[in-house]
């Protein structure tokens, strides 16, 4: 059986963490391939595609190609065509079909993490992962409230549109950072406050995460932010970026060869991944 060939592309690329994490799931999962690194600017996607990509057996997508990617392929799975976008790509008997994966791997991390998407589910910040988010939540019966800066409101306006559009029942809403209060079911931050480098800073303040059941911070570096750390100390449950940034990726694996993890080695590949990044 041949060696299975695999990358992400993406522009520019330098940075991406995805070798690293892709490795190791070749490694537990025992699948024989090789995974590469491929920068293609995005005026050069259409003849990279003809030459090189419908020769892999799958790969992962990043910034800019995630929208550019969907005409050159031959399916897309439901939740690509909900969200319009694609972060991994399988090839099989010559059909190319599209997945984004980051939606599953919000949830698996939730769900391992023991956060429930329920009841209220307050979400800071409006943009990209946001908006998955927000979309897995209420597809799972919560109502939403983004948490938005003042110069946001319009962007909020336009995104709840939308949300009400493709799902009329949805409950949701959004409010400024001055005005959250009350309850939260669970607190998600959306927002890259408290992220690398500026890793002492907390988006929201002591009165309104001890008022939180859950807490889930989308940032990965740090592993654990400020927000996840007091959330803790004050008892609720709480996880971060970095299990998504991984679980995504194992979804991805489970397309391209149904490979399934023991959740023990995913939990340590996080704890690894997150030195890695820190090394670098």
């Amino acid at each position: 059986m041949s060696k299975g060939k695999y990358a992400v592309i993406g522009h520019p690329i330098g940075h991406t963490m995805s070798p690293f994490i892709h490795k190791r799931l070749f490694e537990l999962s025992g699948v024989d391939a090789e995974y590469g690194v491929i920068d293609i600017p995005a005026e050069q996607l259409s003849e990279q595609y003809r030459s090189i990509l419908k020769g892999l057996d799958g790969y992962n997508i990043t910034i800019p190609h995630k929208t550019a990617i969907i005409p050159f392929l031959d399916e897309l799975h439901p939740k690509a065509k909900l969200y319009g976008s694609v972060n991994t790509v399988c090839n099989r008997d010559g059909v190319s079909t599209g997945f984004t994966t980051d939606p599953d791997g919000f949830l698996k991390a939730l769900s391992y993490a023991g956060i429930p998407l329920s009841g209220r589910v307050v979400i800071l910040g409006c943009g990209g992962v946001a908006r998955t988010m927000a979309y897995e939540a209420l597809l799972n019966g919560a109502s939403v409230e983004f948490v938005i800066r003042s110069g946001s409101v319009d962007k909020a306006r336009a995104l709840i549109s939308e949300i009400k559009t493709s799902l009329n029942a949805a409950t949701v809403s959004f409010c400024e950072f001055s005005e959250l209060g009350g309850d939260i079911d669970t607190l998600i931050n959306a927002t890259p406050v408290g992220m690398s480098p500026r890793t002492d800073i907390c988006p929201v303040g002591d009165e309104v995460i001890k008022k939180c059941n859950n807490v889930y911070d989308a940032i990965y570096n740090p592993l654990e932010t400020v927000l996840i750390k007091k959330a803790k100390s004050f008892g609720s449950r709480a996880g971060g970026g970095m299990s998504m940034l991984v679980w995504q990726a194992v979804v991805a694996h489970e397309h391209w060869d149904g490979s399934f993890y023991d959740p023990k080695d995913i939990e340590r590949l996080c704890t690894d991944a997150a030195r890695e990044l820190e090394n670098r």
